[in-house]
């Protein structure tokens, strides 16, 4: 919710005194009107009892008053000879006197008589009905209504001697007799008359709206009926606390009541200046509660901010560190902070020398020189070296692997020295690398060369030293390589070139990274059918026909063309996709003796197979199955060192081909550790001498008895002969005199496709070429 810590805990430690005061408020508020109404209520029931008080003075005051007139012979005479006109004269006269508002005479019959002679009408036959009903001991009085207005009444009985009649007189109980009433009382009471209608209560004196009449008509009902006390009192003009008197009406009946009212208003009214003044200084707590929670809250998240800044640098890479200013425990995180700081400093300090340095001689590595090169590279450029020590294996495995590790540190020193302004790392056990500056790289590496080659002591040892350095331009760049790889790979182009220093050469090294990525487009080529099957004929020397067919294998790519098996088969042997190019190469040469058959030539046809396969067992047995339903006979050629990494599985396998009637002949050789052993050993059927015999076997006397013997002793073991790379008719002339079974070479044909091979075969080409 709030996205910054100081807002946060100003909001939380504001509202929560904000809180604070407004329960204390409301506490103080509760407690101010729970007193007002308290005393309010004392006050209310203080003026019920004046009014009591003041009803029964009043009471006595007219009683005495119509006693005076009950007492007045003339009054008596005239009402018993009943002289209207002499007893309203002296009601008249008395009312006047006493300052009554009404006073009038109710004869045995009901009827009445007012003072001025004024019909009363119905309110004079209900007062008369009243006295005349009244059995209480004591004089009837109490509220009378005459003209819609309530009146305090009181009859006395006229006796002459015998009851002649009553006087009643009545004072109004209006406004003015109310204003009366509240100056009696401490307080400001509003006092009121009802009496009770058809409706409810009504005040007759003094109208209420329908709303307040039903609102005063309810708490009047629940007053009576539960005798209740001061209660609060819900008017239009707000809310007042109030109190019901009973008052006793002229006929006994309880249809008339007091109403004192007290408005909540002006029960607060004294307290106004308090709660202003409360409400003042709540304001002000709350403001200085929201200034002092910031300050607060800024003090705490301060250190806390600069805390995360100083993470932030951290995280960065960047030295950090905070100023303590507290000792709590804000202040005793800063101290951790910085103590993790320094420890992450040095921790990463000791993580960069070990990332950056040979753990065995102490010597930056590849990582350091490459960010050394990158700086250099930046500034004006810089040339690579790759310095090999040679025979470092064998040096190491006599002096021991401390002393080896001296070794490189002793040769980086030399280095040092006749290139004091280079960066110099170990890249390899045996390579160092330098990031150097020079005019002629070459020259500045046969200098370094000439500069460490010598005797030199390690340990008690004397080692003699000598290097190999491959140089490389970092402002060449090579997106597929990087310098130092460069450099690595011109120490190996040195080697093979017989040199000591060597500039890298991208044209000798070709793209190895392209070939590779022929590997993974094999399996689509065998499936999409570009890998195809060329046939290259094989002589028969005695017959002077094409006795046989060698199956080659070509792979004809959309982008590169046609492709030489001597670039893909090496590195399908290492992929170990040489398996499913062989299947391949196997099912095709038997699919198209086939098609040899049924043109009427019938022709073994050889295929060669890896020395990866030659010991596998799985091959073996799919490859006995396909040869199975071959209709010509098929011949395997292996090489002498196809036997040599599984001599034992080789062989075996081997004699499971003859068994079955497969055709094995050793190919190539001569051309590697030719062993007698071998021939001994290999249940072979032919020996095809390796083609660097047959190209100059006219010129080189040496390699015309190396072929002569190895036919010789071929026959002797039982085997056919046959010569690779025949090419020209004096080496065929040779061959054929020295009694050899087969020639194969370009005198003869190049490999072909099976279409070319069929009308090779037709036009009998073959001895047309032999002499021609």
């Amino acid at each position: 919710m709030f996205k910054r810590l100081q807002t946060k805990l100003t909001v939380l430690y504001a509202g929560l005194f904000g809180v604070a005061l407004t329960l204390i408020a409301a506490a103080v508020l509760l407690a101010i009107t729970a007193n007002a109404e308290r005393q309010v209520r004392g006050e209310l029931v203080a003026g019920g009892a004046v009014f009591d008080r003041l009803w029964a003075m009043r009471s006595s005051d007219l009683e005495n008053d119509a006693g005076l007139m009950t007492r007045d012979f003339g009054f008596r005479e005239a009402m018993a000879s009943h002289d209207g006109a002499t007893a309203q004269s002296a009601l008249e006269n008395l009312r006047q006197r006493s300052g009554v508002d009404v006073a009038l005479s109710v004869t045995l019959d009901g009827q009445t008589a007012a003072s001025d002679g004024h019909s009363l009408g119905a309110d004079g036959a209900a007062i008369a009905q009243a006295v005349q009903t009244d059995t209480a001991d004591v004089d009837p009085a109490g509220v009378a209504v005459i003209g819609g207005a309530p009146y305090q009444a009181i009859a006395t009985p006229i006796l002459s001697p015998t009851l002649m009649g009553w006087v009643v007189f009545a004072q109004k109980l209006d406004r003015r007799e109310m204003s009366a009433l509240e100056g009696l009382s401490s307080i400001p009471l509003h006092a009121q008359v009802l009496e009770r209608g058809a409706d409810g209560w009504i005040s007759a004196g003094e109208p209420l709206s329908g709303a307040d009449t039903r609102r005063v008509s309810r708490f009047v009902s629940d007053a009576l009926a539960n005798h209740a006390g001061p209660q609060q009192l819900s008017m239009s003009d707000g809310a007042a606390i109030a109190l019901v008197k009973p008052l006793k009406t002229l006929d006994g009946a309880p249809s008339a009541v007091l109403l004192l009212r007290y408005p909540m208003a002006m029960v607060m009214a004294p307290y106004r200046l308090l709660m202003e003044l409360l409400v003042g200084i709540g304001l002000a707590g709350m403001a200085l509660a929201v200034a002092g929670s910031w300050a607060l809250a800024r003090s705490v998240t301060r250190p806390v901010s600069a805390l995360v800044a100083a993470a932030q640098r951290l995280q960065q890479g960047e030295a950090a560190q905070v100023v303590v200013e507290t000792g709590d425990e804000v202040g005793r995180l800063g101290e951790s902070f910085n103590l993790m700081a320094e420890a992450i400093g040095e921790r990463e300090r000791r993580i960069t020398h070990l990332a950056m340095s040979d753990a065995e001689t102490g010597l930056p590595n590849r990582l350091a020189l490459e960010r050394r090169l990158a700086t250099a590279a930046d500034a004006q450029g810089a040339l690579v070296a790759a310095l090999s020590i040679d025979r470092f294996a064998m040096v190491r495995g006599v002096i021991g692997y401390e002393l080896a590790g001296a070794l490189v540190r002793h040769v980086a020193a030399r280095l040092a020295v006749v290139a004091p302004g280079a960066a110099i790392g170990r890249l390899s056990s045996d390579t160092l690398g330098m990031v150097f500056r020079a005019a002629d790289g070459a020259a500045a590496a046969e200098m370094m060369a000439r500069a460490v080659d010598g005797p030199m002591q390690v340990g008690d040892a004397t080692i003699d030293v000598s290097v190999t350095i491959g140089v490389a331009d970092s402002r060449q760049p090579d997106p597929d390589r990087s310098p130092f790889v460069a450099a690595a790979i011109a120490v190996a182009q040195a080697r093979t070139g017989h040199r000591r220093v060597a500039a890298f050469d991208p044209e000798a090294y070709g793209d190895p990274a392209a070939n590779l990525s022929l590997m993974s487009q094999m399996m689509q080529a065998i499936e999409a059918g570009h890998i195809e099957v060329f046939y290259q004929p094989k002589f028969d020397i005695r017959r002077g026909c094409v006795g046989a067919l060698e199956a080659l294998v070509r792979w004809r790519h959309p982008q590169r063309g046609l492709i030489g098996p001597d670039l893909f088969i090496p590195l399908a042997e290492e992929t170990g996709h040489i398996r499913a190019l062989t299947d391949r190469v196997l099912a095709q040469a038997i699919a198209d003796q086939q098609h040899l058959r049924a043109a009427k030539h019938d022709l073994d046809i050889s295929v060669n197979i890896s020395g990866r396969l030659l010991s596998d067992t799985d091959f073996a047995d799919a490859a006995l199955r396909v040869v199975g339903s071959a209709p010509g006979r098929i011949w395997f050629e292996i090489t002498e060192t196809a036997v040599i990494d599984n001599p034992e599985e080789a062989l075996r396998q081997v004699e499971r081909f003859a068994d079955a009637g497969i055709g094995v002949s050793i190919d190539d050789y001569g051309s590697g550790l030719s062993s007698l052993a071998y021939l001994r050993e290999i249940r072979a059927e032919e020996l095809k001498i390796d083609k660097a015999f047959i190209l100059d076997l006219a010129a080189s006397r040496k390699n015309t008895l190396l072929v002569r013997s190895t036919i010789d002793l071929a026959h002797s073991l039982g085997m056919k002969v046959t010569a690779e790379g025949v090419e020209t008719n004096e080496a065929f002339a040779l061959l054929a005199g020295m009694g050899c079974d087969y020639a194969q070479g370009f005198l003869i044909e190049r490999p072909l496709p099976l279409k070319d091979v069929l009308t090779f075969l037709h036009e009998d080409r073959a001895a047309a070429r032999r002499y021609g």
